[in-house]
């Protein structure tokens, strides 16, 4: 698919993309491919890594700018996804919100993707949420520190996750009143779960802090579904969205090979 229609700017997210490679090669073979602007998922096994592990992450990134960063988000591969409003869990939290503040200090990243988290069995949805409010506030005074904002995503395929529309987050926002706590658009979890995304577009511009895309179906990327992504990412730039837009499909049949439809003059910025 010829990439066209828009000139917002293109972010790696590398913990979905070059996975061909360990994690602390990827940006390195991200730059070889010519992006200047990675994202990543939480890069580590735990709230809280060894401090050399930190630090090794942070060398990792020499030659490309990380833009956005996720805090920690319990074990995704067992499903599950955030600690925002997981009751028990307060401390991993505060834990893993220090640390993405310190590695922020050190590379400049500016945006972190705050993952609600799954209700949970036994637990009051309200006092989830009360809790969600107390972790929220907290995160964005300290972002807030640093000139940095919070970004809320709805997700596809994850039944017990409470924020599945636009609509969904953007009341969350209302009810937390923190303007540099963002909606993060990820069009692939969006569609996928029968959103309207021109709506998205006529309502919701102004929230958006981050855009996410992949195709649908299949997650993998533009062109080999049916989403069309760069007509949305056109009327997202008209309608005042001049943030990035995050790269998080899942390549299809190998990374280099899969962004063909993506120019490399297309893939970093000065």
């Amino acid at each position: 698919m010829p990439e066209e229609g828009h000139s917002l700017p293109y972010v790696a997210n590398l913990s979905i993309l070059f996975k061909e490679v360990p994690l602390l090669d990827r940006a390195a073979a991200a730059r070889d491919a010519g992006f200047t602007d990675v994202e990543y998922w939480w890069p580590f096994d735990s709230a809280v890594p060894a401090r050399e592990d930190v630090d090794a992450f942070v060398e990792s990134l020499d030659g490309v700018r990380l833009r956005g960063l996720n805090f920690y988000a319990g074990d995704m591969a067992a499903g599950e996804r955030g600690l925002v409003s997981w009751i028990g869990r307060e401390t991993e939290f505060a834990d893993s919100l220090a640390v993405a503040l310190g590695i922020a200090e050190r590379t400049g990243c500016r945006s972190f993707n705050a993952l609600y988290g799954n209700r949970l069995d036994g637990e009051d949805p309200a006092k989830q949420d009360d809790l969600a409010r107390v972790h929220l506030d907290k995160a964005a005074d300290a972002a807030a520190r640093i000139g940095a904002q919070l970004v809320l995503e709805p997700l596809s395929g994850a039944d017990r996750y409470p924020l599945k529309t636009a609509a969904d987050a953007v009341a969350v926002l209302d009810d937390l009143g923190r303007g540099n706590v963002r909606l993060l658009a990820d069009l692939y979890h969006l569609a996928v779960n029968g959103d309207d995304l021109d709506a998205l577009v006529t309502v919701h511009t102004p929230r958006i802090g981050h855009v996410q895309v992949a195709d649908a179906p299949g997650r993998h990327q533009p062109g080999t579904g049916e989403l069309d992504i760069d007509g949305y990412l056109g009327k997202l730039q008209n309608a005042g969205y001049d943030g990035f837009v995050g790269i998080e499909y899942i390549p299809d049949p190998d990374t280099v090979t899969s962004l063909g439809w993506l120019p490399k003059t297309r893939r970093g910025r000065a």
